[in-house]
């Protein structure tokens, strides 16, 4: 079972997990060993509330496809044992990410004194740009 939250988990069976070998420079380890993991999870069979998969679907991830499956390659390590624990550890950050609520912004206004003082420090900025400029004589 993957934990998400105290009340969320994920059962091991719903997430599907492949080796496949690493992309880019690495030598012969990269060549002949399948260190890389591609971990799927397809968010509409999964047994995560109606909820959390509207929330999922709304996160618009370049993770997830259309389909609604989340895809993962993790190849960051040497070892798969390490790229499996990443993959399982991206996917169980972004599942979190979809019950994060954003709060709602209230808009603000600046008070009279502060905008007699932003108006104020401008006008003493002004003088003294004008001072600095050279005086013409008539």
């Amino acid at each position: 079972m993957l934990h998400i939250c105290q009340n969320i988990a994920v059962p091991n069976h719903e997430i599907e997990m492949t080796a496949i070998r690493s992309q880019g420079a690495g030598g012969q380890n990269v060549n002949k060993v399948a260190s890389a993991i591609h971990l799927r999870f397809d968010i509409v069979k999964s047994s995560l509330s109606d909820i959390c998969k509207q929330r999922l679907f709304a996160l618009n991830d370049v993770r997830i496809s259309k389909e609604g499956v989340i895809i993962i390659k993790a190849q960051q390590y040497r070892t798969q044992e390490q790229n499996r624990q990443d993959a399982i550890e991206r996917l169980q950050e972004l599942i979190k990410q979809a019950f994060v609520i954003q709060k709602t912004r209230k808009p603000t206004k600046a008070s009279k004194a502060a905008q007699e003082r932003r108006l104020d420090s401008k006008m003493q900025q002004s003088r003294i740009k004008m001072l600095r400029s050279k005086i013409s004589e008539y």
